[in-house]
């Protein structure tokens, strides 16, 4: 019992490493990842109309589950993590999971991120009204700026319902302390501020 209880243990660390492995730290601004932001011809303010953001987003194909798509970049944690698409354990595994019934990133509506709150998300806490979270796409970076966080019940729906403008909300599980499966959801909203395009 003893060699099986550390065998588990063993195989535990190793997933909860792999999982943690996912967060890459970024050293320098992460915009710049993105291109140069002082080029005028590369960035693209969100066009607005009455509040509702009129970006399109011509993606040619819809990523396939398990499918490595984005990366989600935190500059006020100097983190970049691999968006996935799909909610399931598989793909929560390895990332960010990306709520296969929403929008995808800088469409607009509402593109639901999901994550552990233990692996990829564990200091999303820190994030305040007013912080930047960039997504990383083959069809640009979409820059979008934290606008409210709260806490609700993990049967809330109206977290994943269509808003009708570009919207980037996370959901975790809370407290992030908590010991054993959480009963609570921890939600980030943020409004999209810009694209930037790199030039070809």
């Amino acid at each position: 019992m003893v060699t099986l209880g550390s065998a588990y243990a063993g195989y535990s660390g190793i997933q909860y490493y792999e999982k943690i492995r996912a967060v890459q730290h970024v050293s320098a601004d992460p915009a710049a990842l993105a291109g140069d932001r002082k080029t005028a011809d590369a960035t693209q303010k969100a066009a607005t109309d009455g509040g509702h953001d009129r970006v399109v987003v011509p993606y040619r194909e819809r990523p396939k589950t398990g499918q490595h798509f984005a990366d989600l970049i935190v500059p006020k944690l100097k983190a970049k993590m691999p968006v996935i698409e799909g909610t399931d354990e598989d793909e929560l595994a390895v990332g960010v999971g990306h709520y296969a019934g929403s929008v995808l990133p800088g469409e607009p509506d509402n593109c639901v991120l999901s994550g552990h709150r233990d692996t990829v998300f564990r200091h999303v806490g820190e994030l305040k009204q007013g912080d930047e979270l960039q997504v990383v796409t083959s069809q640009g970076t979409f820059v979008y700026e934290i606008t409210r966080t709260w806490v609700t019940d993990p049967d809330d729906r109206s977290v994943i319902v269509p808003l009708g403008r570009a919207v980037l909300t996370l959901t975790t599980c809370y407290p992030f302390s908590y010991i054993g499966p959480a009963p609570k959801r921890y939600i980030i909203q943020a409004q999209l501020k810009e694209k930037i395009t790199i030039p070809q």
